[in-house]
């Protein structure tokens, strides 16, 4: 059964990078991929369970609510308190990476990517 990888990013054109670097595990049916330009809405369809993921890749800088406060909200549900979360962003400061590990992120990645490091990061964090 296909793993499901969300990204969240407001920039429209860094999802189509995932999408591309992903493209084979998506048509292997190895991931299902999906896509939020808004923290907002992705955390309204978390909380009201219209959506799942085995696979959270999170940008911190968005408008509305930075992927830190999106992570803790998310992270406060027992049912995804223990799924992994990577971040992808341009921001590397130790001190950022340190509260991203004490909310529980998995794993993170300083933009711009390789899609090689990305594909291996992924298959990595779900075990594929």
């Amino acid at each position: 059964m296909a793993k499901k990888v969300i990204i969240v990013d407001d920039s429209k054109a860094v999802v189509a990078m995932a999408e591309l670097a992903l493209v084979e595990m998506i048509g292997s049916g190895m991931i299902e991929f999906k896509a939020y330009l808004n923290p907002l809405v992705l955390l309204e369809a978390l909380q009201n369970e219209s959506e799942n993921f085995d696979l959270l890749i999170s940008d911190i800088n968005m408008p509305e609510l930075n992927g830190l406060e999106l992570i803790k909200a998310i992270k406060s549900n027992s049912k995804y308190k223990t799924k992994p979360v990577i971040i992808l962003t341009t921001e590397s400061s130790n001190e950022i990476k340190t509260a991203g590990k004490e909310i529980g992120v998995t794993g993170w990645m300083v933009k711009p990517f390789s899609d090689e490091k990305f594909v291996k990061s992924i298959k990595m964090v779900l075990g594929v």
